[in-house]
């Protein structure tokens, strides 16, 4: 179909009439999606659209062209140099010309060389003096964003920019701090001379504008200019949305790295705004400032610990009372005064939730480790968590004490109404809570460890195993080592039964076998000198039930090694099975039957 409207809608281009000449280039630029092939064609209708002088044509002709020969770089570069030449004269065309001469300059700055290079340049200084503002805003950013632009060339366009800082349109306000923020950021000597106009924006009643005045002030300013700036930013900081106050934020941190005798009067600033209302990003982006000057700078560290101390007495946000929390730990102890500090993380576990008290315990522990002197103190503020609703605090004041030498050691009526308490799934929660048994405590030649690794065996197990460890195997051998190893073997009590087993004809003498496994091991001469049978699992079947052979594999664990004790059941009464054995893939005992 478009094959037979093409003749008509070439004839359309290069129309006489503009409104039909630009309704027939919009057509050919919504077609172009679709069937890019048949609008290239028409390139020569379009490029004499170009030529037109009604401004909107020139501006949807040069469009089209573009998007035509987009792939083409070198006939982008051709196109763009030939209309630098004065054939241009709508604004919006210009405009879109300057954009089109931006992207091929960052592409790559080779791209207009010689001759076309200078007319390029020429043109877009001559821009800056054109008769929209539009095209003139486009000019300078165009300039301003050039690769490799030196100060001196940025001279013409960032007075330019200066100019609309003064304009009684809000748009050009807004656009020139745009472009003057962007060339703050590397360049920001060139806009020092706007200091002065951009220091009476801050009370615009635009807040954008307001804000990007104080970030470029905040950029450029000098040293002797902070106080006041601090001055200025206070009394305006209530009045914008948290997402502005980031950004205010961000530039206070990188003036003070910039300026490091200033730290005093920068991080109060953000010290006070933290106790001011404000969301969690804005909060979240100031304690990350203060946390990234402590790095910067080791001189306020410690003061902006001190700040950071205190706003966590009224943090809403449990996520920054924990990082906080983490940081004092980490930090505290190695200042001049780290018993300042103590208060600060104590109140915590008094007053705050689970999260932030086991965060707190942990930062205690930390103290106490760390400064000798307070470790009898500390001490005794974490057996106050022992009693803790949470597990988590309780496991985390247990370890702490544990590790810093402490008895903590509970009355044994206490350790039984903690047992009876403990879910059915405990084996699950923190290993540290094993240390809360008096069983094991109440040696005197008991020397604490740091379990580090899972639990060889759940942990009801092992409170059943420490009870009959301390009635039988404590009392005939008091010099016997506490470990895992020396644990009497407690079987699980378990109720589920598999119904396949009974399905086996042989389901009787396995039954006999798992119950006295270890036993006949001893009757093995060969087994007899491998030590101890620490526990036997339960028959596991490795065959199908209707096989002609039933095959089950038990496994009897000891210190050093691991016995597979294979039981096979001939189910065909006519057969009889003989000289059946296993081949090992790895160092084992393997015995065979007859």
């Amino acid at each position: 179909m478009l094959g037979a409207i093409e003749r008509y809608v070439k004839q359309a281009i290069v129309d006489k009439n503009a409104m039909v000449s630009s309704s027939a280039l919009v057509a050919g630029s919504h077609l172009f999606k679709g069937s890019a092939d048949v609008v290239r064609r028409w390139v020569n209708e379009v490029q004499e659209a170009v030529q037109s002088p009604a401004e909107m044509v020139q501006f949807h002709a040069l469009s089209l062209l573009y998007n035509i020969k987009q792939h083409d770089r070198l006939a982008v570069s051709k196109m763009a140099a030939q209309l630098t030449r004065g054939s241009i004269s709508s604004p919006l065309a210009s405009c879109l010309l300057i954009r089109y001469i931006g992207s091929i300059l960052s592409a790559g700055a080779d791209a207009f060389t010689g001759t076309a290079g200078r007319s390029v340049y020429q043109f877009l200084e001559l821009s800056l003096r054109h008769r929209s503002e539009a095209v003139i805003y486009e000019a300078a950013k165009a300039l301003c964003s050039l690769p490799g632009v030196e100060d001196r060339d940025l001279g013409p366009a960032v007075a330019v920019l200066q100019l609309f800082l003064s304009s009684p349109k809000p748009t050009l306000r807004l656009a020139a701090m745009r472009a003057l923020s962007k060339v703050a950021i590397s360049k920001p000597a060139a806009v020092v001379k706007c200091n002065d106009d951009m220091e009476s924006l801050i009370t615009d009643g635009n807040r954008s504008i307001a804000t990007l005045a104080i970030t470029i002030l905040l950029k450029t300013g000098s040293e002797g200019s902070v106080d006041r700036l601090m001055k200025q930013i206070s009394s305006f900081m209530n009045e914008i949305a948290d997402e502005f106050k980031i950004v205010v934020v961000t530039a206070i941190r990188e003036l003070c790295v910039k300026y490091p005798l200033k730290h005093r009067v920068l991080v109060g600033f953000l010290a006070n705004f933290l106790r001011e209302e404000g969301g969690f990003e804005f909060k979240k982006a100031i304690v990350d400032a203060v946390v990234a000057l402590m790095c910067a700078i080791p001189e306020t560290k410690e003061s902006s610990l001190f700040h950071l101390c205190e706003f966590i007495e009224d943090c809403e946000f449990t996520a920054l009372s924990t990082q906080i929390l983490h940081l004092v730990g980490n930090v505290g102890p190695s200042t001049t005064a780290p018993a300042r500090y103590i208060r600060f993380v104590y109140n915590r576990v008094i007053l705050e939730n689970a999260i932030v008290r086991a965060a707190a315990v942990t930062a205690l522990s930390k103290f106490a480790a760390q400064v000798p002197s307070l470790c009898a103190s500390v001490a005794v503020l974490l057996r106050r968590s022992l009693r803790d609703d949470d597990d988590e605090v309780r496991d985390r004041a247990t370890v702490a004490l544990r590790l810093l030498g402490e008895n903590v050691a509970v009355p044994l009526e206490d350790s039984l109404k903690l047992d009876e308490t403990l879910p059915v799934d405990a084996e699950q929660s923190c290993s540290g809570s094993v240390t809360g048994s008096a069983v094991a405590l109440r040696r005197d030649n008991f020397k604490p460890t740091l379990l580090l690794q899972p639990l060889p065996m759940p942990f009801n197990t092992v409170l059943r195993a420490l009870r009959k460890f301390e009635t039988a195997d404590g009392i005939e051998n008091p010099d016997t080592e506490l470990s895992f190893a020396t644990l009497p073997v407690v079987e699980d009590v378990q109720n589920k039964t598999t119904s396949r087993m009974h399905k086996v004809e042989g389901s009787a003498s396995a039954t006999k076998l798992r119950e006295d496994a270890a036993s006949r091991l001893y009757q093995v001469p060969e087994l007899g000198s491998l030590g101890r049978v620490f526990r036997s699992t339960q028959p596991v079947e490795l065959t199908e039930s209707e096989t002609e052979y039933v095959v089950l594999c038990t496994k009897h664990i000891m210190v050093k090694h691991i016995i597979l004790e294979f039981s096979i059941t001939n189910t065909i009464s006519d057969q009889l099975l003989t000289d059946a054995c296993g081949v090992p893939a790895w160092n084992v005992v393997v015995a065979c039957v007859a």
